[in-house]
């Protein structure tokens, strides 16, 4: 089986180029610089060449804040650019699976997010990003479109490792305390995508959208906590981690109060549980640790 992965330079597309796949399956990374899913023409082009079975489209505009300044930037690539990738899956009759986000959502919910849920995202990430699902949907019929929420992992820019460089750099860190969400291994979405290309290569796939997510809801605040008590001392001193509300940390995009996720649809379909994010945290905050230097009495360098 052969599979196209867009966005192998990204957090969750590390883990899924280093993770351990079955032997029978041959995977292409493809990083942004390679291939610019923005221009339909050369994703045509390169499905066309390669002819996969399969496309795992992890490439997106992820810089939320950042979005509400530069929203044809991320129009381009979370909306047109999953746009093509469905299309050319479609003329070369492979399967898709699109990541997308709990974004989607404006978060005033009281419970978990099912997959059926109403959308309604608050800022231009979340919209292009919702938008980017329907142009897979009417693109075609053979896609999962998998939605999850506070991704981390050892690579890339993430809440883990701002919170362990901030703690470094003040005795006291100010944190959010009424948003609330699952942490997500970027190594677990990676073996979640196995087991789904796994059901795909069977012929047994079921096709639509689902969530899959950290199995248990926490504040960025209980998050950070948690990250203290896995990274202290090994790789970070431990601050003072002060709760506050949102309004006291305003930011250009607006986020949803409530990010958590139901996920007993992927269970049922693909077999896959939500992830045991504190142990994945613990796995991660072990990997940091082996990268970071020291020096000869034991104290990092």
């Amino acid at each position: 089986m052969k599979i196209l992965v867009f966005g192998a330079r990204g957090q969750v597309g590390h883990e899924v180029c280093r993770a351990r796949w079955p032997a029978r399956y041959q995977l292409l990374p493809f990083a942004r610089k390679a291939i610019d899913i923005t221009g339909s023409a050369s994703v045509s082009e390169t499905l066309r060449r390669e002819r996969p079975d399969l496309v795992i489209n992890l490439a997106a505009y992820t810089a939320v804040d950042r979005a509400e300044r530069e929203p044809e930037a991320a129009w381009a690539v979370n909306c047109a650019g999953a746009a093509h990738l469905a299309a050319a899956c479609d003329e070369s009759s492979a399967a898709l699976v699109h990541l997308s986000t709990d974004y989607v959502f404006n978060g005033r919910k009281i419970d978990a997010y099912r997959e059926e849920d109403a959308v309604d995202p608050l800022g231009v990430y979340g919209r292009s990003k919702e938008a980017g699902e329907r142009a897979v949907r009417a693109a075609l019929e053979q896609h999962v479109i998998l939605r999850t929420a506070w991704i981390f992992g050892a690579s890339g820019m993430n809440f883990v490792k701002t919170m362990l460089r901030l703690a470094g750099e003040r005795p006291v860190l100010r944190v959010v305390a009424d948003q609330r969400g699952c942490p997500t291994a970027a190594a677990d979405i990676a073996a979640a995508l196995i087991a789904i290309a796994e059901y795909i290569a069977r012929g047994e796939a079921r096709w639509g959208t689902y969530h899959f997510a950290g199995d248990a809801a926490i504040s960025w605040h209980g998050f950070a906590e948690a990250i203290f008590e896995s990274a202290v001392p090994q790789l970070a001193p431990r601050p003072k981690i002060e709760p506050i509300a949102t309004e006291q940390y305003p930011t250009p995009a607006q986020r949803p109060m409530n990010s958590v996720l139901d996920c007993r649809r992927i269970e049922q379909a693909f077999g896959v549980s939500p992830s045991p994010w504190r142990a994945s945290l613990a796995a991660v905050i072990q990997e940091l640790t082996d990268a970071c230097p020291t020096s000869d009495d034991g104290t990092a360098a």
